[in-house]
């Protein structure tokens, strides 16, 4: 290469450490600009639609600009709980989802939940902690604090943030379900190997009191081997 073509070379493409130092910028400027905690995988909310989920009860549901999504009851006409759900089942996946809940607030996600909260039957036991699994988001019960899968695995320390967002990142396998609250694992169980290993994603508005925000919910199916 001549002199004049190498001189030109650096000018159009630089040297190799300047594009080195431009990919390390660039790399940080997105880390920078990505959501915090964000995790890998598909994104389950789409703009400011709640397209791909179904409304179960009469909680309203809907989409703020930035993407969190608002569950919040009419007080007057409240019954009951109330639940958004998947369209798609899952079977052995990766969720990331971030949530605020109300000061002594009550809420969940479920999972695994094959009757989509339609079937609901406290006495023979047809609600989606028993069909498929709850994880609890209610930090002042003793027995299924934040983290637990509800009446089944109670969650061991979890710290939570009362008065902020916090994170849930739920592996779902066929052979072990663990939680983790905030990057700390809290729940790890196999389950009950008699319920269903697929399921919608479920997220909960337990009472009329409730309120809650969840945001930046992404999952990652696992691949079958």
């Amino acid at each position: 290469m001549t002199g004049e073509s190498t001189r030109m070379t650096k000018l159009l493409y630089g040297t190799r450490t300047n594009r080195l130092a431009r990919c390390l910028r660039l790399m940080a400027l997105v880390a920078a600009c990505a959501p915090l905690g964000s995790a890998q995988g598909v994104n389950l909310i789409h703009g400011q639609t709640l397209d791909g989920w179904e409304i179960i009860g009469d909680g309203s549901w809907t989409v703020m600009k930035d993407g969190t999504v608002v569950g919040q009851r009419n007080l007057s006409k409240a019954k009951g709980q109330s639940w958004l759900y998947t369209k798609k089942e899952y079977g052995e996946f990766d969720l990331h989802v971030e949530y605020w809940n109300r000061y002594m607030g009550n809420s969940g996600v479920s999972i695994r939940d094959g009757s989509r909260a339609k079937e609901w039957d406290i006495p023979t036991g047809s609600r989606p902690s028993k069909v498929g699994y709850e994880i609890q988001i209610q930090f002042y019960d003793d027995h299924n604090p934040t983290g637990s899968l509800y009446n089944v695995a109670p969650a061991k320390n979890p710290k939570e943030n009362q008065f902020d967002w916090n994170s849930l990142d739920i592996e779902s396998r066929n052979d072990v379900i663990r939680v983790k609250l905030n990057g700390e694992l809290v729940t790890e169980s196999p389950g009950d190997p008699k319920r269903s290993k697929t399921g919608p994603i479920g997220l909960q508005l337990h009472d009329q009191n409730a309120l809650v925000l969840f945001r930046n919910i992404r999952i990652q199916e696992v691949a079958k081997k």
